[in-house]
């Protein structure tokens, strides 16, 4: 498993990445607001596609929760575009191509995929307070089901 998980407390590694536009997004955009970051394997993919549409159908309320939606991925700008655009994803979709963010919040490394051990991305989803701190850290996390309990551990839902 991935020995550089961050925790609770933790200062979120910062990143600049490109989005789906090539356009700059970074980490500090956002200082001052909670926002979730959460990392996933491949854009387009069955899971990775249904994991997309719950934050974008859940993201009105993350919204006015006072919570952002980022999500990264190493699939390159023009393949995050055409997953944007196919399933009409309303928060930006960075692009992490060489891994670096991915590695550093410990959502790349070792995982098991159908009894082996491979080395690919850990879905990931992460809580980042206005000060730039992890407030929550899941590994591991399912594609299905994953946003709506995210939703209960924030208690957004009360």
């Amino acid at each position: 498993m991935a020995d550089n998980r961050l925790a609770v407390g933790d200062v979120a590694p910062e990143f600049t990445l490109p989005d789906a536009d090539g356009t700059d997004v970074s980490l500090a955009d956002y200082r001052g607001r909670r926002v979730v970051v959460y990392f996933y394997p491949a854009a387009s993919t069955p899971g990775c596609t249904k994991q997309a549409c719950d934050f974008r159908d859940s993201l009105a309320q993350l919204n006015g929760a006072g919570l952002d939606v980022l999500g990264i991925s190493p699939d390159k700008p023009a393949k995050l575009a055409k997953f944007r655009d196919a399933e009409s994803l309303t928060f930006p979709l960075l692009s992490d191509p060489d891994r670096a963010v991915l590695t550093a919040w410990g959502a790349f490394g070792e995982k098991k995929m159908y009894g082996k051990t491979v080395q690919g991305v850990i879905r990931s989803t992460f809580v980042v307070d206005p000060e730039g701190r992890i407030e929550v850290a899941q590994y591991n996390v399912r594609a299905t089901g994953h946003v709506a309990k995210l939703i209960r551990d924030l208690k957004l839902d009360a």
